[in-house]
């Protein structure tokens, strides 16, 4: 997925391709919740400027998604404690914009520096989200 934001959400389109389909052509309901977990983390960290885990998610499959059919994911953050807790929601769409699934999810959100002392990612890519938080100050 590539993420793309106008400030407020974070969005991405996609296809998802035929060897992810659940059966009859149809997205299955685990990518699609992969998806949306994606694009509500990348939102949070995006708009956050911190590093975020997801500690609980709740989908909604509102219609079926065809397999091969180009998706809209979008997705923001609706609440933080300024703190180490964000909420976000994120919903897929499908060509003609009708929305396929939703979801509202918790991440806890950590700053480079919490995230190395506990160890939640290599040095790497710790180093990797500092330089795309500087980018972006």
């Amino acid at each position: 997925m590539q993420f793309f934001t106008d400030g407020a959400s974070v969005y991405s389109q996609l296809q998802v391709p035929e060897h992810l389909c659940g059966w009859s052509n149809i997205v299955h309901g685990g990518v699609l919740t992969t998806i949306l977990d994606e694009i509500m983390s990348w939102s949070a960290i995006h708009l956050l400027k911190r590093i975020a885990l997801t500690r609980s998610m709740t989908v909604e499959f509102i219609k079926p998604v065809q397999v091969g059919s180009t998706l809209r994911a979008e997705a923001r953050v609706c609440d933080t404690d300024g703190k180490n807790d964000a909420a976000t929601e994120g919903v897929i769409y499908d060509p003609p914009g009708d929305a396929c699934a939703r979801a509202t999810a918790n991440f806890k959100v950590f700053s480079p520096a919490v995230a190395r002392r506990l160890g939640i990612a290599d040095e790497a890519s710790i180093q990797w989200f500092e330089e795309i938080f500087r980018l972006r100050d």
